[in-house]
């Protein structure tokens, strides 16, 4: 069963159109990945997808139901959340402040405690750390404390935009393996991903988009064995 399903999306800023006539299903309950180079258009088409930029044509359809047209807050509060590039980490607020934030919304705030225990459970350095001034942590640390405030949302679908950027190897491992439980406790994922290789071995079904539009699409694991994939973003 498709999650989120677009239809069409097109985005243009002013005359250039960086999204054309993306088609993109989103399978409830697994990961997909969508890969590209940088400048293909990918955090265009997230940006469009969480309601920041809009779309000049198509339709984004969420359990059913078209969104094109809801502001970003209330995609949120349908449960579409999303990780900027960047982290973007309230950097003079705290560990607990800023993963409080991640629960304002009432559906959220609801099961902040819940919510709260789970993500200590999945990243004890937070909990450790919890009276640490945001600005103070390292970049992988930073990082898993974006993914933190995301899931204090409380998600149905979690987008992540570029989460290895400028994070060394093992950081980016114990991320993606982060990742990987969180889609196991039921968590719908969207991965926007320069990192080809690590994003489509996470992903159950993945994307490449080339100039703004999908080029390869279907099961990941043989996107990944595609002559074209390997030769294009391994090199291979």
């Amino acid at each position: 069963m498709n999650l989120l399903k677009l239809e069409n999306v097109c985005v243009r800023y002013g005359d250039v159109e960086v999204i054309r006539d993306v088609d993109l299903s989103i399978v409830e309950h697994a990961i997909t990945s969508l890969v590209g180079s940088n400048g293909a258009g990918k955090t265009s088409l997230l940006r469009a997808i969480s309601g920041l930029i809009p779309c000049s044509k198509g339709s984004i359809i969420f359990e059913g139901k078209n969104i094109a047209a809801l502001e970003s807050h209330h995609r949120v509060a349908l449960g579409l959340v999303q990780i900027p590039e960047g982290r973007h980490v309230f950097p003079y607020m705290n560990v607990m402040e800023n993963l409080e934030l991640g629960s304002i919304l009432p559906r959220a705030r609801a099961k902040r405690k819940e919510n709260l225990a789970k993500v200590f459970d999945l990243f004890p350095r937070l909990s450790e750390r919890s009276k640490q001034m945001a600005r103070t942590l390292s970049g992988g640390e930073q990082q898993m404390l974006a993914v933190g405030r995301a899931l204090m949302a409380d998600p149905r679908l979690l987008m992540l935009d570029e989460p290895s950027l400028g994070l060394a190897p093992i950081v980016v491992k114990e991320i993606f393996s982060a990742l990987a439980k969180i889609n196991d406790s039921g968590v719908t994922i969207l991965v926007v991903e320069q990192d080809v290789k690590a994003s489509l071995e996470l992903g159950r079904w993945g994307y490449v988009l080339e100039n703004g539009r999908v080029v390869l699409s279907g099961d990941a694991k043989d996107i990944l064995k595609s002559p074209k994939v390997r030769k294009a973003y391994l090199g291979l």
